[in-house]
């Protein structure tokens, strides 16, 4: 029964051996791994490129003007309504003038107690002026003392000065009296633009508060918008791109499909800081941007989005947005390693070595701009200075010449995967080489 059993394992030993080796031999010969990295692939070429600067913002008249009274009351005429065009000088508005009809009395009988007091004091000075004279005459014959000439004589200057004093309380009243009558005349409130009342917050019979002595109630506003803006925030680090002049294509929400031209009118020089002391604090600064196409539909408030275009350059060398990434291109040992200075075959690919100096070390170990360029199979990578960049392709202003492949994606093998001299392969050639497939004709 042993022998049975023996004999049993012995063939099942023998069985399975030359299907181990089998395996074995498959997987070195026939399995190998490819770590390849799959990419794609541009052609370095010459375009047009256009820089940009998008931000957001509202649209805003240039002339918007708040309508206010000067005097306190009910409302008791509105000849307008929201939307309506007016002339400069229309009648928009009437507050009732009982308020100023009786402060107006008030000053008007105020104006003739001083022309009566003016009176009084006029006859005070011509009868202590006499008597004044009169004692002088005495005191020069000895019939009055010295005492009595002074209290004379002290009379005479008081009766003075009250005269003065009337004057001038009669040239006040005539001023208060004239005041008075101009905010009367204001209580017809009239246009003082030609535009369009873009706001009205009353309602006729409504109590207003005149802005005489208080901050006053807005009643309307009127714009001018023949002349239309877009305000927009712009970030601070785009800011340094933008100069007066520049062209601008605005979208505005409300008009599908359409786009309207301007031109950069105002720079902001006062940052507009939100979230002040936090991670998400944001600093931008306001840019006016003045719409050369006019459309009377428009309307301020809408909510708007630009392109400032900064910089045009053309027929310059490009690639793909995508195709350029940052690496530090200190190596070990403080070498520029990693790194290919120019075309393959210009050099050893290991550079000088490094001085000591701490500040030179630093600089080389920033992040610098490269790109990857295809050779043979290998992606080489190439430190490059960059332009200006639109949507879609960034400008080389040195280190790649016209015509040579690079790798433009994905964006992972970009960014992360690829180092100098990995191996790589073109997207759709995965199932091309190696493998049992590719060497078998693919059965």
């Amino acid at each position: 029964m042993a022998k049975k059993k023996n004999s049993k394992m012995k063939w099942i030993l023998i069985t399975l051996i030359p299907i181990v080796v089998l395996i074995s031999v498959y997987i070195v010969f026939f399995k190998k791994t490819d770590d390849s990295i799959v990419v794609t692939t541009a052609k370095v070429g010459r375009k047009t490129i256009v820089q940009k600067v998008s931000a957001v913002g509202n649209i805003k008249p240039e002339t918007e003007v708040k309508i206010s009274s000067e005097t306190s009351g009910e409302l008791i005429f509105l000849g307008v309504q929201e939307g309506d065009t007016v002339s400069k000088g229309q009648i928009l508005a009437k507050v009732k003038p009982d308020i100023i009809e009786t402060q107006l009395k008030q000053q008007e009988a105020a104006l003739d107690a001083a022309k009566m007091d003016i009176e009084f004091q006029k006859a005070n000075v011509e009868q202590t002026k006499a008597i004044f004279l009169r004692t002088k005459e005495l005191f020069g014959k000895e019939f009055a003392s010295k005492q009595d000439l002074e209290n004379a004589k002290a009379n005479y200057d008081k009766a003075q000065s009250q005269y003065q004093s009337s004057l001038a309380r009669f040239e006040q009243s005539q001023a208060s009296l004239s005041q008075i009558k101009r905010s009367a005349d204001r209580t017809t409130i009239y246009s003082p633009i030609d535009g369009v009342v873009t706001s009205l917050d009353v309602e006729l019979g409504e109590k207003i508060l005149g802005t005489a002595q208080f901050q006053g109630t807005e009643i309307m506003r009127v714009a001018d918008l023949n002349v239309i803006n877009a305000i927009v925030e712009v970030d601070e680090n785009d800011i340094v791109l933008i100069e007066k002049g520049d062209s601008v294509k605005i979208e505005i929400d409300a008009f599908k499909d359409k786009l309207f031209s301007g031109y950069v009118l105002e720079i902001g020089h006062s940052a507009i800081v939100s979230n002040t002391g936090s991670q998400d604090q944001v600093t931008n600064f306001e840019v006016k941007v003045r719409l050369v196409d006019y459309n009377n539909k428009i309307r301020p408030g809408m909510s708007c989005a630009v392109k400032i275009e900064t910089e045009t350059r053309k027929d310059v060398l490009s690639v793909p947005l995508g195709a350029v990434t940052v690496r530090t291109t200190m190596g070990k040992d403080g070498m520029e390693g990693g790194m290919r200075g120019g075309p393959r075959g210009s050099g050893s690919g290991k550079g000088r070595a490094r001085t000591n100096n701490d500040e030179k070390k630093f600089e080389d170990m920033k992040p610098k701009p490269v790109v990857f360029v295809k050779e043979n199979n290998l992606a080489i990578m190439r430190k490059v200075e960059v332009g200006i960049s639109d949507n879609g392709f960034i400008e080389i202003v040195k280190g790649l010449k016209e015509g040579e492949e690079i790798v433009s994606g994905n964006y992972a093998a970009v960014s992360k995967d690829l180092s100098d001299s990995s191996k790589i392969k073109l997207e759709g050639q995965e199932g091309r080489k190696g493998g049992w497939k590719g060497r078998r004709g693919g059965r």
